[in-house]
């Protein structure tokens, strides 16, 4: 191999020393481009709020809470109206209208309400509870005795209350004789007419505080069975658990469907159920259950 000259020895070591300046100062350039391409922090931070301003923010609005219970739109307050759902404003109304001498006369009467949409009002509709209004000249006569006037010489224009110590059968009586009881009107002599009537009679008086919102003080004006002519007692009307069809034991108040479809495998398996405590053998009857439905069933 020939030795290289010195020129030639020059140009190598020219070149690199060029290709060690290209690796060392290119990145250097590059990295300055970048930097001046980049926006500083504060100025960056400043154009996002920009753009999170123009463009709309979407969230859910989450809906009012509310709770329903029975109210008379002639008597409840703001703070009862408030907790149905209604809006401040609409309270206002309703106030404004009961101040001018307007009454609600029946439940199609609120859907009148200014504002009021009909999901709201079919919200509201089945716990609307108008009392009717009594006035006192119907009630009493001019004189000083203070007597009710009667009509017909048989019906009393206002129900005479029964006192302390005083009982009615409410197995018995009908919805005229439920309303002479304390705290019973004419809307819970009907519920309690018509619960009577799905159960085949009451065995306990505590049963009428299955009934929403019953006045538990009422109780103690009533009772069982407790009438001096028994022969004309209506007996409770029994169902015959070991010969219904699934559709007929469901329709019981105290009885489930998963119960009566456990009633008719517990039949088919074990053959007919011979007393009440049979049915603790099914997982969904609880001892409590059981006692309230003693009553109600017969194994014929």
């Amino acid at each position: 191999m020939k030795p290289l000259h010195k020129s030639d020895k020059d140009a190598i070591i020219i070149l690199l020393i060029v290709i060690i300046i290209g690796l060392v100062v290119f990145p250097l350039v590059k990295c300055s481009e970048e930097d001046r391409n980049v926006p500083n922090k504060t100025e960056y931070a400043e154009k996002q709020n920009k753009n999170s301003r123009k463009k709309p923010q979407y969230y859910k609005v989450p809906e009012k809470e509310y709770e329903l219970f029975y109210f008379d739109p002639n008597t409840a307050d703001s703070t009862q109206l408030l907790r149905l759902g209604l809006q401040p404003w609409q309270v206002r109304n309703i106030y404004k209208y009961r101040a001018a001498g307007g009454r609600y006369r029946k439940p199609t009467d609120l859907a009148r309400l200014y504002g009021l949409t009909l999901k709201q009002y079919k919200r509201l509709e089945p716990y609307i509870k108008i009392e009717k209004e009594v006035m006192a000249a119907d009630v009493y006569k001019k004189s000083d005795d203070e007597k009710p006037i009667k009509k017909d010489s048989a019906l009393i224009a206002y129900p005479v209350k029964i006192k302390e110590g005083e009982h009615i059968d409410i197995n018995l009586a009908d919805t005229s004789e439920l309303k002479r009881i304390p705290g019973i009107g004419s809307y819970y002599a009907k519920r309690i007419v018509s619960f009577r009537q799905r159960l085949g009679g009451i065995a306990n008086v505590h049963q009428l505080l299955e009934i929403q919102g019953f006045p538990e003080s009422s109780l103690k004006y009533m009772s069982v069975g407790e009438s001096t002519n028994t022969q004309h007692l209506p007996p409770i009307t029994k169902i015959r658990i070991n010969h219904l069809d699934l559709n007929a034991l469901s329709r019981h108040p105290y009885i489930r469907y998963v119960q009566a479809k456990e009633i008719m495998n517990f039949r088919r398996l074990r053959g007919p159920i011979k007393k009440a405590d049979d049915l603790r053998r099914l997982p969904s009857f609880t001892d409590e259950e059981i006692e309230r439905l003693k009553p109600y069933i017969s194994f014929e």
